[in-house]
């Protein structure tokens, strides 16, 4: 009994997102996270975007240093898809929360592109571009 509470536990720490990966939230419990709040995501370390979650399941999405995309999202399954004023093809995720963070991992990418939360605000989103400012 000793030995497997032991293998657990080293096998926690050696792949902790692979060996308890937290269930995918449902569209309610993402709403309830979300509504209200901007969030900063990164990629592997690195800066990747911000969204503003809206009421009505509405969003403001841009990469760094990027311009403002208006969407909206809907639940697919255990997914959130995302579709974007610029784009017609929805962008799917499944998301979950692990140390109080949001994780994303975009279904179409199985091995790739996977977002953390590393900021969040009630503050609206900052957009740059042709249109926005004086």
């Amino acid at each position: 009994m000793r030995l497997a509470a032991t293998i657990l536990s080293l096998a926690g720490a050696v792949a902790p997102g692979l060996a308890f990966a937290a269930p995918p939230m449902s569209a309610e419990a993402f709403d309830a996270y979300t509504v209200g709040k901007t969030l900063t995501y990164s990629n592997g370390g690195t800066a990747y975007g911000v969204e503003q979650y809206l009421p009505n399941r509405r969003v403001r999405w841009a990469f760094v240093d990027d311009s403002c995309r208006i969407g909206h999202w809907y639940p697919k399954g255990q997914e959130i898809c995302f579709v974007y004023e610029d784009e017609n093809d929805p962008q799917c995720w499944t998301f979950d929360l692990e140390g109080g963070k949001l994780n994303a991992h975009f279904t179409a990418d199985p091995v790739g592109t996977d977002l953390t939360e590393v900021e969040q605000s009630p503050d609206p989103l900052a957009c740059i571009g042709p249109d926005v400012g004086v």
